[in-house]
Protein backbone atom coordinates (compact mmCIF):
# COMPACT_ATOMS: atom_id res chain seq x y z
CA UNK A 1 0.00 0.00 0.00
CA UNK A 2 2.96 2.38 0.85
CA UNK A 3 4.74 1.64 -2.41
CA UNK A 4 1.21 2.24 -4.56
CA UNK A 5 1.17 5.30 -2.67
CA UNK A 6 4.43 6.48 -3.03
CA UNK A 7 4.64 5.78 -6.42
CA UNK A 8 1.40 8.41 -7.42
CA UNK A 9 2.98 10.98 -5.31
CA UNK A 10 5.96 10.45 -7.53
CA UNK A 11 3.94 10.33 -10.62
CA UNK A 12 1.87 13.48 -8.85
CA UNK A 13 5.62 15.07 -8.47
CA UNK A 14 6.26 14.96 -11.88
CA UNK A 15 3.21 16.12 -13.41
CA UNK A 16 3.41 19.61 -11.27
CA UNK A 17 6.98 20.20 -12.09
CA UNK A 18 6.32 20.10 -15.84
CA UNK A 19 3.47 22.25 -15.33
CA UNK A 20 5.36 24.71 -13.59
CA UNK A 21 8.25 24.57 -16.17
CA UNK A 22 5.25 24.87 -18.70
CA UNK A 23 4.22 28.40 -17.23
CA UNK A 24 7.64 29.08 -16.37
CA UNK A 25 8.77 28.94 -20.28
CA UNK A 26 5.49 30.37 -21.64
CA UNK A 27 5.74 33.57 -19.02
CA UNK A 28 9.73 33.96 -20.16
CA UNK A 29 8.59 33.86 -23.84
CA UNK A 30 5.89 36.74 -23.26
CA UNK A 31 8.55 38.91 -20.98
CA UNK A 32 10.83 38.40 -23.80
CA UNK A 33 8.30 39.62 -26.59
CA UNK A 34 6.34 41.98 -24.98
CA UNK A 35 7.56 43.29 -21.50
CA UNK A 36 7.30 42.45 -18.02
CA UNK A 37 4.71 45.57 -17.65
CA UNK A 38 2.18 44.40 -20.25
CA UNK A 39 1.96 40.93 -19.38
CA UNK A 40 -0.13 39.59 -17.07
CA UNK A 41 -1.25 36.14 -15.69
CA UNK A 42 -4.75 35.67 -18.04
CA UNK A 43 -2.16 36.31 -20.84
CA UNK A 44 0.14 33.31 -19.76
CA UNK A 45 -3.07 31.20 -19.19
CA UNK A 46 -4.41 31.79 -22.65
CA UNK A 47 -1.06 31.18 -24.16
CA UNK A 48 -1.49 27.91 -22.50
CA UNK A 49 -4.95 26.75 -23.00
CA UNK A 50 -5.85 26.96 -19.08
CA UNK A 51 -7.36 28.69 -16.85
CA UNK A 52 -6.56 31.44 -14.60
CA UNK A 53 -7.35 29.53 -12.14
CA UNK A 54 -5.36 26.78 -12.97
CA UNK A 55 -2.30 28.77 -13.12
CA UNK A 56 -2.90 29.85 -9.27
CA UNK A 57 -2.78 26.55 -8.49
CA UNK A 58 1.20 26.89 -9.09
CA UNK A 59 1.89 30.35 -8.28
CA UNK A 60 0.55 32.89 -6.28
CA UNK A 61 0.96 36.00 -8.48
CA UNK A 62 2.18 37.36 -11.47
CA UNK A 63 5.48 38.64 -9.08
CA UNK A 64 5.82 34.88 -7.76
CA UNK A 65 6.37 34.02 -11.82
CA UNK A 66 8.35 36.84 -12.30
CA UNK A 67 10.61 35.25 -8.95
CA UNK A 68 10.82 32.20 -10.53
CA UNK A 69 11.68 32.77 -14.15
CA UNK A 70 14.90 35.53 -13.20
CA UNK A 71 15.90 32.60 -10.63
CA UNK A 72 16.37 29.98 -13.60
CA UNK A 73 17.70 32.94 -15.54
CA UNK A 74 20.50 33.11 -12.62
CA UNK A 75 20.69 29.46 -12.53
CA UNK A 76 22.33 29.08 -15.55
CA UNK A 77 24.42 32.34 -14.63
CA UNK A 78 25.69 30.46 -11.57
CA UNK A 79 27.01 27.63 -13.75
CA UNK A 80 28.97 29.27 -16.26
CA UNK A 81 30.67 31.20 -13.07
CA UNK A 82 31.23 27.62 -11.55
CA UNK A 83 32.75 26.04 -14.55
CA UNK A 84 34.65 28.85 -15.55
CA UNK A 85 35.78 29.19 -11.48
CA UNK A 86 36.68 25.09 -12.09
CA UNK A 87 38.15 25.33 -14.72
CA UNK A 88 42.12 24.73 -15.61
CA UNK A 89 44.93 26.95 -14.63
CA UNK A 90 46.39 29.85 -11.79
CA UNK A 91 43.51 31.93 -9.41
CA UNK A 92 44.48 34.48 -11.37
CA UNK A 93 43.14 32.96 -14.38
CA UNK A 94 40.62 31.58 -12.88
CA UNK A 95 39.33 34.54 -11.97
CA UNK A 96 39.61 36.35 -15.40
CA UNK A 97 37.69 33.90 -16.64
CA UNK A 98 35.01 34.01 -14.06
CA UNK A 99 34.75 37.93 -14.84
CA UNK A 100 35.04 37.69 -18.80
CA UNK A 101 32.36 34.73 -18.73
CA UNK A 102 30.24 36.68 -16.23
CA UNK A 103 30.41 40.05 -18.64
CA UNK A 104 29.74 38.33 -21.22
CA UNK A 105 26.78 36.23 -20.14
CA UNK A 106 25.04 39.94 -19.03
CA UNK A 107 25.34 41.29 -22.10
CA UNK A 108 24.09 38.33 -24.21
CA UNK A 109 21.09 37.92 -21.64
CA UNK A 110 20.52 40.83 -20.51
CA UNK A 111 20.78 43.58 -22.45
CA UNK A 112 20.71 42.44 -26.06
CA UNK A 113 16.65 42.37 -25.66
CA UNK A 114 14.82 45.16 -24.04
CA UNK A 115 12.40 43.64 -22.65
CA UNK A 116 14.36 40.84 -20.82
CA UNK A 117 16.38 43.89 -19.22
CA UNK A 118 13.29 45.47 -17.64
CA UNK A 119 12.20 42.15 -16.18
CA UNK A 120 15.81 42.20 -14.34
CA UNK A 121 16.04 46.06 -13.56
CA UNK A 122 12.30 45.28 -11.68
CA UNK A 123 13.59 41.99 -9.94
CA UNK A 124 16.76 44.23 -9.09
CA UNK A 125 14.89 47.46 -7.88
CA UNK A 126 12.60 45.25 -5.70
CA UNK A 127 15.48 43.45 -3.72
CA UNK A 128 14.04 40.16 -3.95
CA UNK A 129 15.65 37.27 -2.33
CA UNK A 130 16.74 35.64 -6.12
CA UNK A 131 18.61 38.65 -6.52
CA UNK A 132 20.43 38.07 -3.10
CA UNK A 133 21.26 34.27 -2.81
CA UNK A 134 22.42 34.46 -6.41
CA UNK A 135 25.16 37.40 -5.63
CA UNK A 136 26.18 35.03 -2.13
CA UNK A 137 26.40 32.15 -4.30
CA UNK A 138 28.61 34.55 -6.89
CA UNK A 139 30.93 35.67 -4.02
CA UNK A 140 31.24 32.32 -2.19
CA UNK A 141 32.94 31.19 -6.02
CA UNK A 142 35.02 33.91 -5.71
CA UNK A 143 36.49 33.36 -2.58
CA UNK A 144 37.29 29.62 -2.83
CA UNK A 145 39.39 30.76 -6.49
CA UNK A 146 41.07 33.29 -3.89
CA UNK A 147 41.38 31.02 -0.64
CA UNK A 148 43.10 28.79 -3.16
CA UNK A 149 45.75 31.33 -4.40
CA UNK A 150 46.13 32.52 -1.07
CA UNK A 151 47.31 29.36 -0.32
CA UNK A 152 49.26 28.68 -2.98
CA UNK A 153 51.03 31.64 -2.57
CA UNK A 154 49.83 33.78 -5.63
CA UNK A 155 47.73 35.90 -3.49
CA UNK A 156 48.41 38.13 -0.41
CA UNK A 157 47.55 36.22 2.93
CA UNK A 158 43.87 38.00 3.19
CA UNK A 159 40.67 37.09 4.49
CA UNK A 160 38.94 35.31 1.28
CA UNK A 161 35.23 36.23 2.31
CA UNK A 162 36.82 39.96 2.49
CA UNK A 163 38.45 39.84 -0.45
CA UNK A 164 36.06 38.37 -2.15
CA UNK A 165 33.57 41.20 -1.32
CA UNK A 166 35.86 43.75 -2.53
CA UNK A 167 36.87 42.77 -5.54
CA UNK A 168 33.33 41.79 -6.62
CA UNK A 169 32.69 45.81 -5.94
CA UNK A 170 35.66 46.44 -7.68
CA UNK A 171 34.52 44.70 -11.27
CA UNK A 172 30.76 45.17 -10.44
CA UNK A 173 30.31 47.33 -13.53
CA UNK A 174 31.20 44.53 -15.65
CA UNK A 175 28.43 42.33 -14.05
CA UNK A 176 25.57 44.39 -12.76
CA UNK A 177 22.82 44.86 -15.97
CA UNK A 178 21.87 48.77 -15.35
CA UNK A 179 25.86 49.44 -14.59
CA UNK A 180 26.79 47.86 -17.60
CA UNK A 181 24.47 49.05 -20.29
CA UNK A 182 25.56 52.34 -18.98
CA UNK A 183 29.26 51.99 -19.12
CA UNK A 184 28.38 50.34 -23.00
CA UNK A 185 27.77 53.82 -24.08
CA UNK A 186 30.72 55.73 -22.49
CA UNK A 187 34.03 56.02 -23.91
CA UNK A 188 35.46 57.43 -20.47
CA UNK A 189 34.89 54.07 -18.66
CA UNK A 190 37.73 51.67 -17.75
CA UNK A 191 37.67 48.62 -20.31
CA UNK A 192 36.72 45.03 -19.19
CA UNK A 193 40.04 43.74 -19.59
CA UNK A 194 41.81 46.99 -17.82
CA UNK A 195 39.76 46.82 -14.95
CA UNK A 196 39.69 42.62 -14.64
CA UNK A 197 43.06 42.73 -14.10
CA UNK A 198 43.12 46.03 -11.88
CA UNK A 199 41.59 43.81 -9.93
CA UNK A 200 43.08 40.64 -9.67
CA UNK A 201 46.17 42.80 -8.88
CA UNK A 202 45.06 44.22 -5.54
CA UNK A 203 44.73 40.65 -4.60
CA UNK A 204 48.42 39.90 -5.19
CA UNK A 205 51.42 40.75 -2.79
Amino acid sequence: MNDTLDTLDTAADVVRQENVARILDCAERLFRHYGYGKTNVADIARELGMSTANIYRFFASKVEIHQAVCGRMLATCYQLTYDACHGPGTASEKLRRYVQTHYQWTRDTMLDQEKVHEMVVVAIERDWHVIEKHIDRIRGLVAEVISDGIATGEFADQDPEVASRCFSAAIITLCHPQMVAQCLAKKNRAMPDELIEFAIRALKK
